[in-house]
């Protein structure tokens, strides 16, 4: 019986290892940003790749129709034109349905590309993932990236109410280099 303890205790213990070690971490300023494809809330494919030459905010955030997604998405809305003048375009990214995008986009008025990864395969290769009660959700993180493809600034755990405006005064900044 003790050993059969020991010997579970020990496959716990590696199996823990493993787990921490196959998580993703968030890709650092100055990497080449991961490219991926998704479907938008118009039922369209997305590609990262499709923004060469612009700017983009690709932010990441846990679920639609909640009240801090709901005031980031907002921020970044009424600052639509500013990031358009400045050659950047918008892309949110949560684990929801495109289904549940597309009433979210309508609901709340938002007119910038969001997009549906339910298998949770871009959240992780983005380092961005948490726990929501028993659910797995993009945790709330952006990485704005040039319009060569490289993460110029990332936001880790972000506080939706200022973020646009954060984000657009890092992007002015880079933009003055």
């Amino acid at each position: 019986m003790k050993t059969s303890r020991i010997v579970l205790s020990a496959v716990l213990a590696a199996l823990l290892l493993v787990i921490v070690a196959t998580a993703a971490e968030a890709p650092t300023a100055g990497t080449k940003a991961p490219d991926f494809t998704l479907k938008s809330q118009e039922g369209k494919t997305v590609s990262l790749h499709d923004f060469k030459g612009k700017w983009v905010v690709l932010y990441f955030y846990p679920k639609d129709f909640t009240q801090g997604c709901t005031i980031e998405a907002h921020n970044f809305q009424a600052d639509q034109d500013k990031y358009t003048k400045m050659n950047a375009a918008i892309v949110g990214v949560s684990v929801d349905t495109v289904d549940s995008h597309q009433q979210f986009c309508t609901k709340e008025n938002l007119s910038f590309k969001l997009l549906a990864d339910e298998k949770h395969e871009v959240v992780n290769t983005y380092g961005s993932t948490m726990k929501f009660g028993d659910n797995e959700v993009a945790a709330r993180n952006t990485f704005l990236v040039d319009p060569q493809g490289t993460i110029r600034k990332v936001y880790l755990k972000v506080d939706p109410n200022p973020h646009s405006k954060e984000v657009l005064t890092a992007l002015a900044e880079l933009q003055k280099k």
